[in-house]
């Protein structure tokens, strides 16, 4: 089961000069955690939470929502 949204998590991270490095030794995030990020599995919403709290932003500025295609869920 694909999970229906991508994350945009390097556009904020580049933009405000942070590393994996800075997320997994300075905020806590597991280095598990963003390989299953970057791999489209699931993450929990108090990822996303340290996430948004760490970069200043909201949900949608790293999460974005992709619809399956309607022949894929007949």
């Amino acid at each position: 089961l694909m999970c229906p949204f991508k994350l945009l998590l390097v556009c904020p991270l580049f933009n405000q000069g942070r590393t994996e490095y800075d997320l997994i030794f300075h905020h806590g995030i597991s280095s598990h955690t963003l390989y299953r990020m970057k791999q489209g599995k699931p993450i929990t919403t108090s990822t996303l939470d340290t996430l948004c709290f760490v970069l200043v932003c909201n949900v949608s500025d790293i999460l974005s929502y992709v619809p399956d295609d309607v022949e894929e869920k007949k």
